[in-house]
């Protein structure tokens, strides 16, 4: 796994945020190139408007908390925190942040990444799809693109050879970072996605911190919530686990 951190352009920064004399805020201008427009995807990725978002959760270089105990290359994701860590050798890591799991669609334990998607296509279930006359206009899946509720990536979670159904993957509101609003899988800004998409591979160890598991009346009487590619797992003939469909990419 490279841990060169130039992407990340906040190596040696010592401030994100100062204050005018009036009081209004001046975002640091790496993170707005960090977060600037991105016109070399087959979709446009806008600017994130960093107003909506609170600075401490603009990705940076941190050191790992001391009460995270975790291998160099996991993921390590801090729900009521609404961080999501790259653990490094030398204690630091790259800490992200994301959006969770609403009261009773939120989940823990440990898990592997066992399939990666760019511009990943999005399925809703049959219950959303019988109430929003909108996701009924995808049966088969909605394709990758700008509208799509997984944004420019997706990363898939297993248990063994069992799809867990969540994922980590980008989204279209970047205001929701830092909040609990999902249906359970953990959503980053775009540009930030992009980047954690490059430097983790098949067979990364995420750990969601916590005990909880998704409240199965919660998850029923949603009334939205991106839900993406609810499928069971297949398994190929060496027992290798296989996306569902729309997750090849």
């Amino acid at each position: 796994m490279p841990i060169a951190l130039a992407g990340c352009q906040t190596a040696g920064q010592t401030s994100s945020l100062s204050t005018m004399p009036a009081g209004a805020p001046i975002i640091d201008q790496g993170f707005r190139e960090m977060y600037a427009a991105i016109d070399t995807e087959p979709f446009p990725v806008p600017a994130v408007d960093l107003k909506q978002i609170d600075p401490q959760f603009f990705r940076q270089v941190v050191q790992l908390p001391p009460e995270i105990a975790a291998q160099p290359g996991t993921l390590v994701v801090d729900p009521p925190n609404h961080f999501l860590y790259l653990v490094f050798e030398n204690g630091t890591a790259i800490r992200y942040g994301v959006g969770v799991g609403r009261q009773g669609f939120a989940w823990s334990g440990d898990a592997t990444i066992q399939a990666k998607q760019q511009w990943p296509k999005w399925h809703p279930p049959k219950e959303m799809m019988a109430r929003d006359p909108e996701a009924a206009k995808w049966p088969t899946g909605m394709p990758g693109g700008p509208g799509n509720p997984l944004g420019a990536r997706a990363m898939y979670l297993y248990q063994g050879k069992v799809d867990t159904l969540y994922r980590i993957h980008g989204t279209t509101q970047p205001w929701s970072i830092g909040k609990s609003l999902s249906s359970g899988c953990i959503r980053l800004i775009n540009q930030d996605i992009i980047d954690l998409y490059e430097r983790v591979p098949i067979g990364t160890r995420v750990t969601v911190l916590g005990n909880v598991e998704p409240d199965p009346n919660a998850v029923y009487n949603s009334h939205g919530g991106a839900v993406p590619d609810p499928q069971p797992a297949r398994t190929s003939s060496t027992g290798t686990p296989v996306p569902p469909d729309g997750m090849h990419g």
